[in-house]
């Protein structure tokens, strides 16, 4: 095996897929990004969720808003709905690991608020039930997926906003997702403070 060649290989074929991406995603990315700012300047949060690595693009994203991204600017309100260990795991054992996210969204989401729900498949059970829990606080639903978008696709409202990235495989999705979060945070800050000098 030449692991040049594979390496080679790897940074190839996400080169092309986000290439081959922008088309169908810049459109409902810049719609994600307007709808988080104007929850922000409502006095709104952004809550994410997601399972494995979705888990740790949530966090990650949340902490670049709660902090910062490239910009200096005062903190944004952002919460990962997957760093509570212990209520993550009162709900999964008193009730069902499916709502472990849904309870929180019920808990702390307001109508100002977004939850952007992460899901490489599109079909992660608590993260649907997040986005149910969403409407029924009408809060505003921003759907990161892939593939076909699975049964999350199905899921939103007229005013919900659905990114999905044109590819099969996980490794290749969640490469994206770390671009599309990267492009949020940068569109956020630049629709608050302006494009840097």
């Amino acid at each position: 095996m030449n692991l040049v060649a594979r390496v080679t290989q790897h940074f190839q074929e996400s080169a092309q897929i986000k290439l081959a991406a922008v088309e169908s995603m810049a459109a409902p990315i810049a719609q994600a990004i307007e709808l988080m700012v104007d929850s922000l300047l409502a006095n709104g949060k952004i809550m994410a969720c997601g399972n494995g690595g979705s888990a740790a693009d949530a966090q990650h994203f949340a902490a670049e808003l709660v902090n910062r991204f490239e910009m200096e600017r005062p903190p944004l309100a952002a919460l990962a709905l997957t760093t509570d260990s212990s209520t993550m795991t009162s709900i999964a054992n008193d009730y069902r690991f499916e709502d472990v996210f849904a309870k929180q969204v019920r808990a702390l989401g307001m109508p100002r608020d977004v939850l952007l729900a992460i899901s490489t498949s599109g079909n992660s059970q608590n993260v649907i039930e997040a986005i149910h829990a969403a409407h029924e606080r009408e809060i505003r639903v921003i759907i990161l997926t892939g593939k076909d978008g699975g049964k999350m696709a199905g899921m939103l409202n007229e005013d919900d906003v659905n990114i999905c990235v044109p590819a099969e495989r996980t490794a290749r999705i969640q490469e994206v997702h770390l671009l599309t979060l990267h492009c949020l945070c940068d569109g956020i800050d630049t629709q608050l403070l302006g494009e840097p000098t």
